[in-house]
């Protein structure tokens, strides 16, 4: 078997797991020492990615855009539903999983209320202007269940590391000007964002959103900081979970992939 077919769930085996036999050691050593953003082959490549693979910079982004502009939009309303299903707590059916502070809620407290869990949007929604309309608005690629006190706390604020934890944070930190998510889910932050970068360019009547190294971008349809961002995708590859939701996204709601999911290194190809 060729070392690009190797799953990555192999990718990610630990070296005590690799002495099981020499058989195993060749033919998953190569992809266990690249980088935790190295190159992965998927079972979209010659489908879904097929006019993408191979590309670089501004040709690859033109590209993904392309390819993952084709996708069914869903009202804020049904967004509710959708996020007990693409976030539901892996071990318990009844709960969802909280983004940025870990924690376990049951499905039925999504309100406003406090205990309650709500829609946060990791590209926060007035880095643009546009609201919760269908669109950059509703989309599940970066919407996710949070506590309505600590999606408060976050705000609008750009991404960056430093800063002070508070309730519920779950190991999340803030100061005055910027967020930081826990570890567990800084990749995921990272590839939320920067698929929102490349799906909306302002060709269909939303903000051209981009990523810059800024952490006090207001109203403008910039989000930072895109230095920090991109260490946090090394950091912190997909996991199970991630990668469930993406597939969910795709094949039950939008019909459309987050690229940097399924291909991690294409964030530096592009950025």
């Amino acid at each position: 078997m060729p070392v690009t077919s190797v799953r990555r769930r192999h990718h990610r085996l630990k070296p005590l797991a690799l002495a099981v036999s020499a058989v195993l050691v060749a033919l998953t050593a190569p992809a266990l020492t690249a980088a935790p953003a190295a190159a992965t082959t998927t079972d979209y490549d010659s489908t879904y990615y097929r006019n993408a693979v191979g590309k670089t910079g501004s040709s690859l982004k033109s590209s993904l855009n392309t390819i993952i502009s084709s996708q069914t939009k869903l009202s804020y309303s049904a967004v509710w539903n959708a996020l007990k299903v693409t976030d539901q707590d892996p071990n318990n059916s009844a709960n969802v999983r909280l983004l940025y502070s870990g924690i376990s809620r049951s499905k039925s407290l999504n309100g406003g209320d406090v205990g309650d869990w709500n829609r946060e949007h990791v590209w926060a929604k007035s880095h643009g202007d546009f609201g919760t309309a269908t669109g950059p608005g509703t989309d599940l690629h970066h919407l996710r269940p949070e506590d309505v006190q600590v999606n408060s706390v976050r705000g609008n604020k750009d991404f960056d590391n430093g800063g002070s934890s508070f309730s519920n944070s779950g190991g999340s930190l803030t100061d005055a000007n910027s967020f930081e998510p826990r570890d567990a889910v800084k990749g995921d932050v990272a590839r939320m964002v920067l698929y929102m970068a490349v799906r909306y360019e302002g060709t269909d009547g939303w903000p051209d959103l981009e990523p810059n190294d800024s952490v006090s971008n207001g109203s403008v349809p910039y989000l930072g900081r895109l230095s920090v961002l991109k260490q946090w995708n090394e950091q912190d590859p997909p996991d199970a979970f991630e990668e469930r939701r993406n597939e969910i996204i795709y094949t039950t709601y939008q019909h459309n992939r987050n690229p940097f999911v399924d291909h991690p290194e294409w964030v530096e190809a592009i950025w």
